[in-house]
């Protein structure tokens, strides 16, 4: 690794020929430095990430591309979406999608390593697709990044470049919790027995569920992201001491990244080792607890997709509710308000108008109640739903359209 000055990256990149494919720590990773020296080297690229948030380039010359669209690509007009479960999105990028350059936010170095810290992800991939065509690894090195453990290390022989910087971290804006949530979190943790290994999706849900479960013990997690909820179990003694926090990636407050630096009960793992469905189904008790933005009466579940518009994309959620089922003892939930309030449509509908993220789930929950889905027949199924899910203004519409659809609906 040769620390260089943002002049001279900029040297090394405009001698980069073509229109390459540059793959950027996505979620609150992103390394705003050396992505700013790029854009202003480069006429022309593609521009990779994971839940990019704001702030990213958007002008001619720059083609966006991500199996998950964040805030920070949503509706942009020179968006390529690849549709693709989040634990073979590194397959894409050894086969079929190679990097030319991957810039990396990571600490700095200890011991002729780095770490990189918040965000490990696809990112282990990345670097050995573009080392194996011979591109660049660049990396900007923040002594404020933690320096966490598991995947995220990374010899400093792996890098070609690196830039110092020296920022906060970015963080996401506060969610309050609202009514609506802290009742569909209480009822999804009702469902989460002691000692369970838990998986959360991001949201103000997932949020109210670990909330609601800081008297448990013995709780584990493997998941593919995890936020303070996390560190609010660590100090109400919920976690097993002897489980790792396992994840893919994490963010969340100052507080949270103060935590997991040098943690050794933190274990950041590559997208192919915490998102493999085999490996999920080897832990215990595992409960997999994802939103969704729309469910319909055949139990599927849509979290990616709003009136045909790509809205974020599969994820992790393929991955985890096929592993969760798997699991001894495991349950797959999907929890989601009953009432999309900005939209003042119900999230219940009688049939997925667009593609189905998953299907196949143990519960689904609302606020209005637990629907059992597992284990029931069709009509149950729909009828539970309806019974315990639905919002009842949505009711007597949703039973006259299952009617249509075949469903002997009470």
């Amino acid at each position: 690794m040769r620390t260089i000055s943002e002049s001279q990256l900029a040297a090394v990149l405009s001698r980069v020929a073509g229109t390459p494919r540059v793959v950027v720590s996505g979620n609150f990773a992103t390394p705003a430095g050396a992505l700013a020296v790029l854009d202003k080297s480069l006429a022309e690229y593609r521009l990779f990430t994971l839940n990019a948030q704001p702030g990213l380039p958007d002008r001619d010359g720059v083609i966006l591309e991500t199996p998950f669209v964040g805030a920070g690509t949503r509706g942009r007009a020179r968006l390529r979406y690849f549709p693709s479960r989040l634990s073979l999105v590194p397959h894409l990028l050894s086969h079929t999608l190679p990097p030319d350059i991957v810039l990396l936010h990571t600490s700095t170095p200890v011991d002729g390593t780095v770490s990189l810290g918040t965000e490990v992800n696809i990112l282990p991939a990345a670097v050995e697709a573009v080392r194996a065509r011979g591109g660049l690894v660049i990396a900007q090195l923040n002594p404020r990044m933690p320096y966490t453990y598991g995947d995220a290390v990374l010899p400093c022989d792996e890098i070609d470049h690196a830039i110092e910087v020296d920022e906060p971290l970015s963080t996401p804006a506060p969610r309050a919790v609202s009514e609506v949530s802290r009742q569909i979190g209480d009822r999804v943790a009702a469902l989460v027995p002691e000692a369970a290994t838990l998986q959360l999706g991001i949201g103000a849900v997932p949020d109210a569920v670990l909330a609601a479960l800081t008297g448990r013990r013995g709780l584990s997690v493997w998941s593919e992201m995890f936020s303070d909820g996390v560190l609010g179990l660590a100090r109400a003694g919920a976690l097993d001491p002897d489980a790792p926090v396992t994840a893919s990636f994490v963010f969340g407050t100052e507080e949270l990244y103060r935590w997991v630096d040098r943690n050794p009960m933190v274990r950041l793992l590559r997208t192919e080792k915490t998102n493999d469905p085999g490996l999920i189904a080897r832990q215990r008790s595992l409960v997999s607890i994802n939103g969704a933005l729309q469910v319909d009466l055949y139990a599927q579940a849509n979290a990616s997709r709003v009136h045909g518009v790509i809205y974020s994309g599969f994820g992790g959620q393929t991955d985890f509710v096929v592993g969760a089922l798997h699991s001894p003892g495991g349950r797959a939930i999907i929890a989601l308000p009953s009432w999309h309030a900005k939209a003042d449509v119900s999230t219940v509908v009688p049939r997925l108008d667009g593609p189905v993220t998953s299907f196949q789930h143990s519960y689904i929950v609302s606020e209005r109640g637990t629907a059992t889905i597992w284990g029931r027949d069709v009509t149950e199924q729909a009828q539970q739903i309806l019974d315990r899910v639905a919002h009842p203004d949505a009711r007597d519409e949703l039973r006259e359209a299952g009617r249509r659809l075949g469903f002997p609906l009470a």
